[in-house]
């Protein structure tokens, strides 16, 4: 592993979103060695993340503070939207500087909006929804078509 991937590794990611690709894909972080805080409205699948090395996190906003990168995979526009902008939302607690990778799947009208309003808190962000559905996300070879700048997506 390369200085570079070390340094990652000691970021603290954030899951939101543990449903049939959340799950598996935090999983799948924890696996590859990652610090992994996780929230969703089923205490469930956050149970079972925890059991297998994630931290709980309380609430979006908690998330947020707690984490550099955060990562939401949500059902549609609405959840991503009230998740990342709404009250207690992610930005309520991200500092500057933090990326929020959103791998829903989503309208890009509502991607661009979040994408602004996070920009205005200093927060970025990249669109990267994903194609492989649950087999792909549980052995962890899904494909990311990812859309942001460069210099945050590297």
């Amino acid at each position: 592993m390369n200085s570079r991937n070390m340094q990652n590794q000691n970021k603290k990611i954030g899951f939101i979103g543990l449903g049939v690709m959340g799950k598996p894909m935090s999983l799948n972080l924890i696996k590859a060695g990652y610090s992994v805080m996780v929230f969703d409205l089923n205490n469930d699948a956050v149970n079972e993340v925890v059991m297998a090395g994630a931290e709980r996190g309380n609430s979006p906003s908690h998330v947020g503070e707690n984490c550099e990168v955060i990562i939401t995979m949500l059902p549609n526009s609405p959840q991503v939207e009230e998740v990342i902008t709404g009250k207690n939302g992610i930005l309520e607690g991200a500092k500057p500087g933090s990326v929020v990778i959103d791998m829903s799947s989503i309208s890009p009208i509502v991607a661009v909006k979040v994408c602004e309003i996070a920009s205005a808190k200093g927060v970025e962000m990249i669109d990267a929804p994903v194609s492989g559905g649950e087999p792909k996300a549980k052995d962890g070879t899904l494909s990311i078509m990812a859309g942001g700048k460069a210099d945050v997506f590297r």
